[in-house]
């Protein structure tokens, strides 16, 4: 990746793409469209509240991250996508019931107009939905196609000259990388021969790169971790990232155990339990889908503690994750933690958590984050795995061969020192000695 000489202005609107249009999509759309009326603040988006700082500390140079790199504004952005049900994003929105009736009703008429295109949708990846809103294509060559012809389509209707895309839709089933994945020829001939080891999640990713949009991961999904896509984001000129939104307990999970391992506390065991109510713990009441989604959460602590480094501290932890699907709750899901922990001569200490969170209010700014910085990094002439946004996923993408960072505190010096490193500024290491030499 070189370091850009120059930097496209965001001029005209944004496409924002989402495949996936239920409680997170909807609960983002709503939230920008509010948000920019001045109707409800976007809390929990770095590219709207953060602040990052410049050269040393006693310069004072600490601007909004949004008018130090040139971001599209939330005025900007156009809405889109796909989903298996037909319902208009109000509609959607009130079906998923995370946002308030009054806050839905002051936007009630924009909203509406963001209805879905019918969706790619193999029920063998999703078993526990039926999809009602679906393409009639049965080869996949065709949908992707067809996928293609939605983006061209609107674009043209409104007018735009660049999108991204950020998948919303649920967890698939967990599969792994066969020969249909290894290359981007065997991939394409995949395609015309509807190959069962390819997605829907691959099907759209293919298909917008192909249209030369960004794809951002937000699901356990193995979509553009494989060598064929990997391949065709190099070959169109498209930045990929991903992927699984961090929200809620691995969100706790990578402020907590980089604490803990930076005071060298031992972890015996960690165990995790979650109720939720939404589709999306509908998807993941199947085993096949919630394997996806454990083999990302459990991923975190692994590349956090590295056993294999300290493994009187860390080698023999026991690590266990469970989601129940638990429909009363809906979108407000519980995530309780039980750590055992030892400290100064093995003695034996407890953390208990109890996280009473909303899974789409947490997970609503990380997709306008991803969509402004991956636009960012379009403009930016950018291609291929943008590790730098690591903070918003539970596993992020990398090079071949080099673990994942999960600390959530290095990735965030990840991403502000590479905002620092496109615009030419000094990248911050806070060793701070010239202040007392």
């Amino acid at each position: 990746m070189k370091q850009p000489t120059e930097i496209k202005k965001p001029e005209g609107k944004l496409g924002v793409l989402l495949p996936g249009m239920g409680a997170v999509a909807t609960t983002f759309i709503a939230g920008c469209m509010l948000a920019r009326r001045g109707l409800a603040p976007p809390t929990g988006s770095l590219t709207q509240m953060a602040r990052i700082r410049l050269g040393k500390r006693t310069e004072g140079r600490e601007p909004m991250i949004k008018d130090f790199v040139p971001l599209s504004t939330l005025d900007d952005l156009v809405f889109g996508g796909w989903d298996l049900f037909p319902d208009n994003a109000y509609q959607a929105a009130r079906n998923a019931e995370v946002l308030s009736e009054a806050h839905l009703k002051l936007i009630e008429d924009e909203l509406s107009a963001v209805e879905p295109m019918p969706a790619v949708f193999f029920p063998e990846f999703v078993k526990r939905l039926r999809g009602e809103n679906i393409k009639p294509q049965q080869n996949k060559m065709e949908l992707a196609e067809a996928v293609r012809q939605d983006v061209r389509d609107f674009k043209q209707k409104h007018g735009l000259d660049r999108c991204v895309a950020v998948w919303c839709g649920s967890t698939e089933v967990h599969h792994e990388p066969t020969a249909v994945h290894a290359s981007l020829e065997a991939f394409e001939r995949g395609l015309r021969e509807s190959d069962p080891n390819i997605s829907p999640s691959m099907v759209y990713a293919y298909a917008l790169m192909k249209e030369g949009v960004g794809y951002a991961n937000g699901a356990p999904n193995l979509t553009t971790d494989i060598p064929a896509l990997l391949e065709l984001s190099r070959e169109m000129g498209t930045p990929i990232s991903g992927k699984d939104f961090k929200t809620g307990q691995t969100l706790m999970k990578t402020i907590l155990a980089p604490g803990l391992k930076s005071r060298m506390l031992g972890i015996r065991g960690w165990f995790s339990t979650n109720i939720l109510g939404n589709r999306d713990g509908e998807v993941l009441d199947d085993p096949d889908s919630f394997r996806s989604k454990e083999v990302s959460k459990l991923g975190v602590l692994e590349t956090v503690l590295q056993p294999e480094r300290y493994p009187d501290l860390y080698g023999d932890i026991y690590h266990k994750v469970r989601i129940e699907y638990y429909p009363p709750r809906g979108d407000q899901k519980e995530g309780w933690d039980n750590i055992d922990l030892s400290g100064w001569l093995g003695y034996e200490m407890q953390i208990k958590i109890d996280f009473l969170c909303r899974d789409s209010i947490l997970a609503a700014p990380i997709v306008l984050d991803l969509v402004l910085f991956m636009d960012l990094a379009q403009r930016a002439g950018f291609s291929g795995i943008q590790e730098w946004l690591s903070f918003y996923y539970k596993s992020p993408m990398t090079a071949p061969d080099l673990y994942p960072e999960n600390d959530l505190f290095i990735q965030l010096i990840k991403l502000k020192n590479m905002l620092r490193w496109m615009k030419g500024e000094e990248l911050i290491t806070h060793v701070g000695h010239e202040y007392y030499d």
